[in-house]
């Protein structure tokens, strides 16, 4: 028998500045989507595994991959975003992350990644660390 997955969906922001991330809880390991703006895509990949610090055992850190696409920024916003989740689930994360803006402003990408990081956030309070 399949494992059950459960499955959560964050919205924030409007129009141009909205993002959705989707998380699937899987028996062993997150798979998320983070995408938004004017045109939807798939950016970068991130996977990421927590582990113990090298410095600290008794903290927490990650190794991570990371793969953008050429000529594409969301790499940038997507490790840090998936390793705070591996962290705070002490899970494996893919994060695929894809948002675009056409045009975008300096306001509109500060906007982008305020709401990026709220989605997550609202991941972090509403999910309990073990799923």
């Amino acid at each position: 028998m399949i494992p059950l997955i459960k499955n959560q969906v964050f919205y924030c922001g409007e129009g141009r500045h909205r993002v959705c991330l989707t998380v699937h809880f899987t028996g062993n390991g997150l798979v998320c989507q983070l995408y938004g703006g004017d045109n939807p895509h798939v950016g970068a990949v991130v996977l990421t595994v927590p582990r113990p610090s090298l410095q600290d055992p008794e903290r927490v850190s990650c190794n991570s991959s990371v793969l953008p696409l050429l000529g594409h920024k969301e790499d940038e916003l997507a490790k840090p975003l998936a390793e705070g989740v591996a962290v705070h689930f002490h899970q494996p994360v893919v994060l695929v992350a894809g948002i675009h803006v056409d045009y975008a402003s300096e306001e509109d990408i500060y906007q982008l990644v305020a709401n990026c990081q709220e989605v997550f956030g609202q991941l972090l309070r509403r999910c309990p660390e073990e799923i």
